[in-house]
């Protein structure tokens, strides 16, 4: 595949390292909105600023190359995004997390919320760590953790940012020097705990599921999930 990488900080590098990796082309490697001619490239992989996340997609669309963006903070804009996806006959694939480990743990997560459901003696709670350059909190793995479990558990109709009260999910978000990601989800009662958590150890898993993503998108038209690169759900 001849791959754009709109969005070429660390994650792009490694997004780099691992394409080429497995025998693919880098055409255009850029951080700027706008600029190049996407339509030299087969597939796009966005990892970009929120800012620009938008405009890169679209962009993408209006000239029929399939992209996968892994950037957060821009979902306000997702069902324009998915309404263009559709005038245009584009491919597109977005994912608050592409590690296929966190995305096994997302099934884990919406499981345990639906069992959970009820039991009104526990609580639930949520951590996310991440590096001190992530621009967003809490992050987009953690909200879409959260969302989940609302739509699973009926005693959750909300979350909020370090603010735990009655009927929203507290995600306490931490920023620590070189933590590539972790998410915790407990559910507390006063006689025991149940928790679930996944670690990330490097970035690599996050570059090596986007580029399995592009690798399944290439060549179909629609709007996808990691649900569906990966069978699961």
């Amino acid at each position: 595949m001849k791959i754009a990488l709109l969005g070429y900080g660390r994650m792009g590098k490694i997004i780099e390292r691992v394409a080429l990796e497995r025998g693919h082309e880098i055409v255009i490697k850029t951080s700027e909105e706008g600029g190049y001619d996407i339509q030299d490239a087969d597939i796009a992989i966005d990892f970009s600023v929120p800012t620009a996340a938008f405009f890169n997609i679209v962009n993408c669309f209006k000239h029929q190359v399939p992209v996968v963006s892994g950037t957060t903070g821009w979902l306000h804009n997702y069902k324009k995004a998915l309404k263009i996806c559709e005038d245009e006959k584009g491919a597109f694939i977005y994912a608050s997390n592409f590690s296929l480990g966190v995305n096994i743990f997302f099934e884990l997560n919406s499981h345990l919320a639906k069992l959970m459901n009820g039991l009104k003696q526990y609580t639930v709670a949520m951590e996310e760590i991440h590096h001190t350059q992530k621009l967003d909190a809490p992050s987009g793995t953690a909200i879409t953790l959260a969302e989940s479990i609302i739509e699973k558990n009926d005693a959750y109709g909300n979350w909020k940012l370090n603010e735990a009260s009655i009927g929203n999910i507290p995600i306490h978000a931490k920023r620590i020097p070189d933590v590539p990601g972790t998410h915790a989800i407990t559910y507390n009662s006063p006689t025991d705990s149940i928790k679930i958590e996944h670690i990330a150890h490097n970035r690599e898993g996050f570059a090596l599921g986007a580029v399995i993503a592009a690798e399944w998108l290439l060549g179909k038209t629609g709007v996808y999930t990691m649900k569906d690169v990966l069978n699961i759900g």
